[in-house]
């Protein structure tokens, strides 16, 4: 199980603005993450809806970060792209899976016990801890 390329890829930006700790045009962006621009302008989109980046237009335009790296989690990034972390669709309000006699699927529980651990692990690591490794 992985993270898709397109998390990881938002991972890298905000770990790059955090890093250069000032704005950023997304072409250096770009060039930085390794990301191809049509791509990293995406991922810029979703992150400046919610939040975690500003955007700013004109000559001296750019991306910066919104928060400071030390308010930002590698969960609020990777749900900004993903959505809520679910090990199994089981735990999504619109799955209809066949249940057993408790009205609960038999997996249930311990899917949604490990998503719980992911969640707060993911919420532990921020990019000020990030960029000093």
């Amino acid at each position: 199980m992985q993270i898709t390329l397109e998390s990881d890829y938002a991972v890298r930006i905000v770990g790059c603005l955090a890093e250069a700790g000032r704005r950023m045009d997304a072409k250096t962006i770009s060039e930085q993450t390794c990301v191809t621009l049509r791509f990293a302008l995406k991922i810029l989109r979703k992150l400046v809806a919610s939040g975690i980046i500003r955007s700013f237009k004109g000559t001296q335009g750019g991306y910066e970060l919104a928060k400071k790296p030390s308010e930002i989690s590698l969960k609020d990034v990777i749900e900004t792209v993903e959505g809520r972390y679910c090990l199994s669709k089981c735990l999504t309000e619109d799955h209809n899976c066949s249940r057993g006699m408790s009205g609960v699927c038999r997996f249930q529980k311990v899917y949604g016990e490990i998503s719980s651990e992911v969640e707060k692990k993911l919420a532990s690591y921020t990019f000020d801890m990030l960029i000093d490794t």
